[in-house]
């Protein structure tokens, strides 16, 4: 399985790098949504954490062009990010979020929302 994480900080690109890379995940890292749809249409991924705030192009625009161009395969997106008003939560899902995880966050919380999306996990 391949994962790209999206995020403008190394700390938390490493931070869900060690949560994800012991239960199978390839992961590759993008440091905004540009860098991320670049990647994601260089080699499709089978997940997308994502930062909703961050420069050049924000998550929810990279969300947007994931759901719409058909190149980039149909990943399971989770927004990961601080942003926690109802409404951007709605925003998010509305625009194909397929979960939604709020800053801060534990290695727990990731594994039993990727579990509860179907992801099989190496034990």
């Amino acid at each position: 399985m391949r994962a790209l994480v999206v995020d403008d900080s190394a700390t938390i690109r490493l931070y869900l790098r060690k949560i994800l890379s012991p239960h199978g995940f390839e992961v590759v890292e993008a440091r905004n949504g540009r860098e991320g749809l670049d990647q994601i249409r260089e080699r499709p991924v089978d997940l997308v954490l994502l930062d909703w705030n961050m420069p050049v192009m924000n998550g929810l625009e990279l969300l947007q062009h994931i759901r719409t161009e058909p190149d980039v395969g149909s990943p399971c997106v989770m927004m990961v990010t601080t942003e926690n008003d109802l409404r951007e939560v709605s925003q998010a899902l509305e625009n194909g979020a397929n979960e939604y995880v709020m800053k801060p966050f534990t290695p727990e919380i990731i594994l039993d929302k990727l579990a509860l999306l179907g992801f099989p996990f190496v034990a």
